[in-house]
């Protein structure tokens, strides 16, 4: 819960994304909503059989959100049963305090990033030697 306040979610929307009726509340916008459904359903490993929740998300996302939504879920879910097995805290309160200190990305910073990796990015990849295959 302190992790997703760190990210400016407030109390009342986390209540309303962990109740059954997140639908439908008029705290969550389409794509949050859209985005809770997508975790919900990746988390629970059924978003592969529901057609009909790919559709409804991929309105609200570009392919590319939808990608990096379900990268992100995937990542928060290892990790979380990763910690959990090991009985380890998943969110202390420094790390939370860290978080809230970043979550602001500065749009020009982030630009040149990007353009620094494009700049960079190779034209060629090596093929696979094949022995990761054996």
């Amino acid at each position: 819960m302190s992790l997703g306040q760190a990210a400016g979610i407030t109390e009342e929307q986390i209540s309303a994304i962990e109740s059954d009726d997140y639908m439908r509340s008029s705290l969550l916008s389409g794509r949050e909503k859209a985005a809770v459904l997508w975790a919900e359903h990746v988390t629970r490993n059924t978003a592969r059989d529901r057609d009909d929740i790919f559709e409804t998300v991929k309105k609200e996302f570009t392919q590319t959100e939808l990608i990096e939504l379900t990268m992100m879920s995937c990542l928060f879910n290892s990790w979380n049963r990763f910690m959990d097995s090991l009985h380890m805290p998943i969110e202390g309160q420094g790390e939370v305090d860290k978080i809230r200190k970043s979550v602001y990305l500065e749009p020009a910073k982030l630009k040149n990033y990007m353009q620094e990796m494009i700049d960079n990015w190779p034209d060629e990849f090596p093929e696979p030697d094949g022995q990761a295959l054996s």
